[in-house]
């Protein structure tokens, strides 16, 4: 099995180096290969409903990555510290080990992960494990397993189970033949990354199994994700993060992709809270099982004026990468959210000033900002 082997060791490499950034996280491969069990062709599921008063016992993988720990931050204010458990293959910080429960889960191993959700009674499921756009391209078959062969795993474990499945999009799920200003909910869908492929996998494998067999599929398609909480890793999106932290390290920025290179963004608050707002929406409120959500839409030069105004000695210059590059073409430029907004009333609360406001209040007090506040 000479694929697997270097499978596993692509994985190590990448888990040895300087982190996922924005991402999911990244998981080793053990197998490859159709999920160990099938659903039955007469198989008739029902999602879960639940009463005020009986929380949902929520599973997230992938959860080390830059939106896991924040969302179950978020649902354990909700639902109650041991109702949701982190999950993982890697070691998490002791400040997230303490914070709550926390288990080893790797969505390859079906047996595992299925025993996870038995033994602890788990009746929602979000699923943050991905190979983000970059990491894929530059290994494509580890992002084949871990977004496709893994997506099975967890749709064919929700089903048995009646979870409440959560899976994440993205605005890599188009691509150049798609309408960029806006992108609507439904239009054509060709993306040109394994990562935007397996999504647009994850999209219509996830509406299949709503429509052939009950079940409850709510999938979200972020925009690029901004959070100071984590670094900056194999995202097209992540300029967007490294601003800041080179603005208060260095006080100069190096860009990867144009000037004028608009796509679509989001602060993390907004993010994890449209997150929670789709999973407690009523079923009948849903007219899709995927929905686009926005809140800004800006090019890295109209963050770095912005940011200018904080660190007015920032010095920005741009070595366009053409493969980020390439990828940034080929996606929207603005989101069209206006179903999510009618549906389940989405509304955004931060815009860009907001976004850098935030950004810097949380990343400290270098000298240079004291002085321009």
């Amino acid at each position: 099995m000479p694929i697997v082997r270097n499978l596993g060791r692509a994985a190590s490499q990448l888990l040895q180096s300087s982190g996922c950034g924005c991402g999911i996280s990244i998981v080793p491969v053990r197998c490859i290969g159709v999920s160990p069990r099938q659903v039955a062709s007469d198989a008739g599921f029902h999602s879960v409903t639940f009463s005020e008063s009986d929380h949902p016992r929520v599973l997230i993988t992938g959860g080390l990555g830059q939106l896991g720990v924040g969302l179950a931050k978020l649902l354990r204010k909700r639902f109650g510290k041991n109702n949701v458990i982190l999950s993982d293959i890697r070691k998490p910080a002791d400040n997230v080990f303490y914070s709550g429960p926390f288990i080893f889960a790797d969505i390859l191993d079906y047996k595992n992960l299925r025993e996870i959700v038995v033994n602890n009674r788990i009746t929602w499921l979000f699923h943050y494990s991905a190979l983000l756009s970059a990491v894929g391209e530059a290994n494509v078959p580890l992002a084949r397993a871990v977004n496709i062969t893994g997506l099975h795993n967890v749709l064919d474990i929700a089903a048995e189970h009646n979870l409440r499945l959560f899976v994440p999009s993205t605005i890599g799920a188009f691509g150049p033949t798609s309408p960029r200003d806006p992108t609507p909910d439904l239009c054509i869908q060709r993306p040109r990354t394994i990562y935007g492929v397996s999504k647009v996998h994850a999209e219509l494998m996830g509406e299949y199994y709503h429509y052939r067999y009950g079940l409850d599929f709510r999938c979200l398609r972020y925009p690029g994700i901004i959070s100071a909480d984590s670094q900056p890793g194999g995202g097209t999106t992540d300029y967007a993060v490294q601003i800041f932290h080179d603005a208060i390290k260095t006080g100069k920025f190096k860009c990867y992709l144009k000037p004028d290179t608009r796509l679509p963004m989001m602060y993390i608050d907004d993010c994890l809270k449209a997150t929670l707002e789709v999973m407690e929406a009523p079923a009948e409120a849903l007219t899709m099982r995927t929905y686009n959500i926005s809140a800004m839409s800006f090019t890295p030069e109209e963050l770095a004026q912005e940011v200018q105004k904080y660190v007015p000695e920032l010095q920005v210059t741009y070595n366009v990468d053409q493969v980020r590059q390439a990828i940034a073409d080929s996606w929207p430029m603005n989101f069209d959210d206006s179903n999510a907004r009618r549906d389940w009333g989405w509304k955004h609360d931060y815009d860009l000033p907001e976004l850098v406001t935030t950004m810097f209040s949380y990343l400290g007090s270098d000298s240079r900002i004291a002085q321009a506040n």
